[in-house]
């Protein structure tokens, strides 16, 4: 019972206490009269709740929020609607896919009561009905769909669930917000072969890049050998370069001879090579 009828209540018979003491018990048995009426007709609904009120077997109407009265006996709350968004944990155990792979897949449905007339008449047990059509609308889901598929394109799948089980309970005045799937766990030895799969395919991958790789920089060798055949000069600015580069550490001592430079010169090592010849001839 609220507050309100209960407070109402006592008031008349309080009322009525005090008139039967005072020597007036017709008036104090009309106050007795009104504290039953109050409490059995005056009734409350809370913002998120409907009353289903039934007059004689008959739809008298849904009351609510607030204060409303009802005909004692003849009316009666055949049902309190709930329209706040409820929560729904359901699953589906050993579902096969599109591809025979069983999974255990499991997911939450948010949903309310946007006719309370139809969610009291229309059917005996709303709540267990949006339960076991998740379940049915999950199974069925998964059995159309591929294991990849299920398992990359999860909000595909939570808004094909949601519009499937909104589709059915539509006629029970029930409505989907949303439909969000948790987990799907497969077979422990599929996760092993599906594991080595990736990885044969990452290691597969390396070595593209790495081939591609080595081509590029094969080719800039092949470039490079283009240049210093056609200009000597530079090969000789590149081994002067690499010398360098072996004697700017700090507290290392290299000996070089003093040829090296010439013997890394192609052009002189030729020209060397055809004086003696010149001058035997």
């Amino acid at each position: 019972m609220n507050p309100i009828t209960m407070f109402l209540t006592l008031v008349a018979v309080l009322i009525g206490l005090l008139l039967l003491a005072a020597g007036l018990p017709v008036a104090a048995a009309g106050c007795f009269v009104l504290a039953v009426i109050i409490f059995a007709s005056l009734k409350m609904a809370n913002a998120w709740e409907r009353f289903v009120i039934l007059r004689a077997g008959r739809l008298q109407g849904v009351k609510g929020p607030g204060l409303f009265w009802i005909v004692p006996i003849l009316d009666s709350i055949t049902a309190i609607i709930d329209q706040r968004i409820q929560t729904t944990a359901f699953s589906a155990e050993q579902a096969l896919t599109r591809d025979t792979v069983p999974v255990n897949d499991e997911a939450g449905v948010f949903w309310h009561v946007h006719d309370a007339q139809k969610a009291a008449l229309n059917i005996t047990n709303y709540r267990e009905a949006v339960d076991r059509v998740s379940q049915t609308s999950l199974r069925e889901m998964i059995g159309a769909s591929m294991l990849a598929a299920l398992l990359s394109e999860r909000q595909a799948a939570d808004e094909f669930l949601r519009a499937e089980i909104a589709r059915k309970t539509a006629d029970w005045g029930v409505s989907i917000n949303s439909v969000e799937i948790r987990d799907v766990t497969i077979p422990e030895a599929l996760q092993d072969a599906m594991s080595r799969q990736a990885q044969a395919e990452r290691e597969k991958q390396a070595r593209v890049i790495l081939g591609s790789a080595e081509a590029e920089i094969a080719g800039k060798f092949v470039e490079a050998a283009r240049i210093y055949a056609e200009n000597p000069a530079a090969l000789q600015l590149r081994a002067m370069n690499i010398i360098y580069e072996t004697t700017k550490e700090r507290g290392t001592t290299i000996l070089i001879p003093s040829s090296m430079v010439d013997s890394m010169n192609p052009g002189l090592a030729f020209a060397g090579r055809a004086a003696p010849s010149a001058a035997g001839g």
